[in-house]
């Protein structure tokens, strides 16, 4: 069967369906019939709207979610600025673009991150680069996490500033979030959208590690399949929303609420629990996918097609006009080659787009691994327009290879982060995580050898010689 096989069982129950309505309810009769905000809520609940888009967004558009809870999400003390030297503070956060971001046509490599098992969820969040300003609700923000504790408890956290998409590469995150639990391993993927409050725990106190992208503007959709149909690729029935499930925590209790809000962070307390929501319906929520579950669809005659049909999720641009993202999110899972006379790896290539890559496990078909390659939890950056593609050893081998039908990636998942904007580097993953690799170019690309071989003199026909024989040929 097309699923991940996971060492970690999930132990809670979901909701299935991309973009779908769903309703939800923890106590029969919590959610109320044909009214939104009825006079007086069944079980004296409140109803509070969570809207993730403007009210008057095309209805195609529009995400908004109901909520009924014990107590609405605006009763806390005043937010006052985390100081830098608090252990929950943000180890980097979000630089100004051109005064603090590194923005260079270098390739880049890095190795594998460390796991840190000295902090929780969000002293663990590592700006790596990004682009625009989340204050302008424009462009995306990548981080590194790696965590060896839970979040402390009555705690919570939530980004003012856009949707993380999280990816797990070590170690499992049990997720509460105000619309109920997630538990999300390594091979799949969640979203927690903007505003929602959640807080993270480790499994077994496994540490854990992992790449966030996070989306400044809009939010993520599947891409149009085009010819290739009504199904393929991520399917809508394979995204899991979780189900409602609330704590009632709210005599004599103090809860710290943490706010990413313009790239800083701030708290405040409040004497309830974040997470007391009874019930819930509509089209705002947190959700998570399995890899394993993507249909992969690949060339079946000649050539190595596109990655973007790769894409999972995608969060257009409008400003950029059609076809085209702020950011993308690609998966190069197992798959079967077959194409005839074809170079099988991706092509070299100088992309319009800029490609932010890592490895959750296992090897990469265009790259080597191993120490000082391209490696599980490493990642790469080839900016707007940097070439980039196999190195020369993987060039050379499936140069001559024989080409029989292979299947490539057993055992392991790449992910790209693309987006049509030019992504600047912050200090931190420039210099003080001390991982690029400073001989990436050196070794993956200065080594390739020239194989062209002129030809005799008579076949070689120049510009001015062809335009004289065609002369002739109209006489």
């Amino acid at each position: 069967m097309p699923v991940t096989h996971f060492d970690v069982p999930d132990k809670y129950r979901y909701q299935n369906g991309f973009s779908s309505y769903h309703q939800t309810e923890a106590i029969e009769g919590a959610l109320p019939v044909a009214a939104n905000a009825p006079q007086q809520n069944s079980h004296g609940l409140y109803t509070e709207k969570l809207s993730g888009t403007s009210f008057t967004s095309p209805r195609t558009e529009n995400q908004q979610t109901w909520l009924y809870r014990i107590l609405p999400s605006a009763s806390h003390q005043t937010f006052t600025t985390v100081p830098p030297s608090s252990t929950s503070a943000l180890d980097t956060p979000t630089p100004s673009f051109h005064s603090e971001f590194h923005v260079i046509p270098n390739q880049l490599r890095w190795d594998p991150f460390d796991l840190d098992p000295q902090v929780s969820w969000i002293h663990s969040l590592h700006l790596i680069g990004g682009a625009g300003d989340p204050t302008m609700k424009v462009g995306l923000g990548i981080f590194v996490y790696a965590a060896g504790k839970s979040m402390p408890e009555k705690t919570a956290f939530y980004s003012a500033d856009g949707d993380f998409l999280i990816v797990p590469q070590h170690g499992t995150l049990d997720i509460q979030t105000e619309l109920g639990r997630l538990l999300v391993r390594p091979n799949e993927i969640c979203v927690i959208p903007r505003g929602i409050r959640y807080r993270i725990t480790l499994h077994d106190d496994e540490a854990v590690r992992g790449f966030i992208l996070e989306l400044y503007e809009g939010h993520f959709q599947l891409p149009e399949l085009g010819p290739i149909g009504s199904n393929g690729l991520a399917n809508h029935r394979d995204f899991q929303v979780p189900v409602a499930h609330f704590e009632e925590d709210y005599d004599n209790t103090e809860h710290t609420l943490y706010s990413k809000f313009g790239g800083n962070l701030f708290s405040a307390t409040q004497n309830h629990s974040p997470f007391d929501v009874v019930a819930w319906h509509g089209l705002y929520y947190p959700y998570k996918y399995d890899l394993g579950r993507f249909n992969t669809i690949g060339s079946i005659s000649y050539d190595h097609p596109d990655p973007s049909i790769f894409t999972v999720l995608t969060a257009p641009s409008r400003a950029h006009g059609p076809g085209t993202a702020v950011a993308d999110f690609v998966i190069f899972p197992p798959r079967w080659l077959v194409a005839e006379n074809t170079f099988r790896p991706p092509w070299y290539h100088r992309n319009t787009m800029s490609e932010f890559m890592s490895l959750i496990s296992g090897t990469y078909d265009a790259k080597g691994g191993g120490k000082g390659g391209f490696q599980p939890a490493g990642a790469s950056l080839h900016n707007t327009m940097s070439g980039h593609g196999p190195d020369m050893q993987t060039f050379e081998k499936a140069s001559t290879t024989e080409l029989k039908p292979a299947k490539v990636g057993e055992g392991s998942m790449a992910f790209m982060f693309e987006s049509c904007l030019m992504m600047g580097v912050t200090n931190w993953g420039l210099h003080t995580c001390q991982k690029v690799q400073e001989n990436y170019n050196e070794e993956s690309w200065r080594p390739l050898k020239v194989h062209f071989k002129r030809p005799k003199k008579e076949f070689v026909v120049s510009n001015e010689e062809k335009d004289m024989s065609s002369i002739q040929d109209a006489k």
